[in-house]
């Protein structure tokens, strides 16, 4: 079986798209994001940019291992925009990704099957104009010594290529000798090769994060 260490997400938000269908119109947006907590602010500031719009509807997806989604429809009948929308970040096998349809009424009912279509429609219009990129899953350790092995730690990174991400030394309380502190990241392909290196070496610890 295939190692799989890499996911595809979109790396800017894209720019707005127009769907009109029967007067009513769908704004399209798609976001980058990270957390859950990212939503609210970016809704909220539709909602300013839109003030007669009547539904707000989205889906996002985050995660690579384990995967959370959410499918909204913002008062549209049961599953007519939201799982659409969601439909469409399958099809184009990302995450991390928010997608945004706002709706202005346009006075001709659509019923279920059209909006269903339309909101689905306009989900792959923006993600159409997306760049999406292939990102590696990575992980994190943090590796404590005393500085005198600093050389040790510090020709690993250099052999293995390991991206350092923060870097710290501080005293230790004790025996009043600076002790190094590194953070560092590692495909995830590589990650037990690496915790491996470290793990038995004399006086220096490693962590995963």
């Amino acid at each position: 079986m295939e190692f799989k260490d890499t996911y595809n997400t979109i790396e800017f938000p894209s720019s707005e798209i127009l769907f009109k269908e029967k007067n009513s119109k769908f704004f399209g947006y798609a976001y980058p994001i990270q957390s859950e907590d990212e939503v609210k602010p970016i809704i909220d500031s539709l909602k300013k940019q839109h003030p007669n719009a009547g539904h707000f509807c989205y889906a996002y997806q985050l995660g690579t291992d384990t995967i959370t989604y959410r499918a909204n429809d913002d008062g549209e009948p049961s599953n007519s925009a939201g799982m659409p929308i969601y439909g469409q970040i399958q099809s184009f096998s990302i995450t991390n990704v928010l997608i945004v349809v706002v709706r202005i009424f346009g006075g001709v009912k659509l019923g279920v099957g059209g909006l269903i279509s339309a909101y689905k429609t306009t989900a792959q219009m923006v993600l159409e104009t997306c760049e999406i990129v292939e990102k590696t899953i990575n992980i994190h350790y943090s590796i404590t010594f005393d500085y005198k092995n600093m050389n040790k730690v510090m020709r690993v990174i250099k052999e293995k290529r390991l991206e350092i991400v923060t870097q710290e030394m501080e005293i230790n309380e004790d025996s009043g000798l600076p002790i190094g502190k590194i953070e560092l990241k590692t495909r995830k392909k590589n990650a037990e090769m690496v915790f491996d290196i470290f793990n038995p070496m004399f006086e220096i610890d490693i962590k995963r994060l």
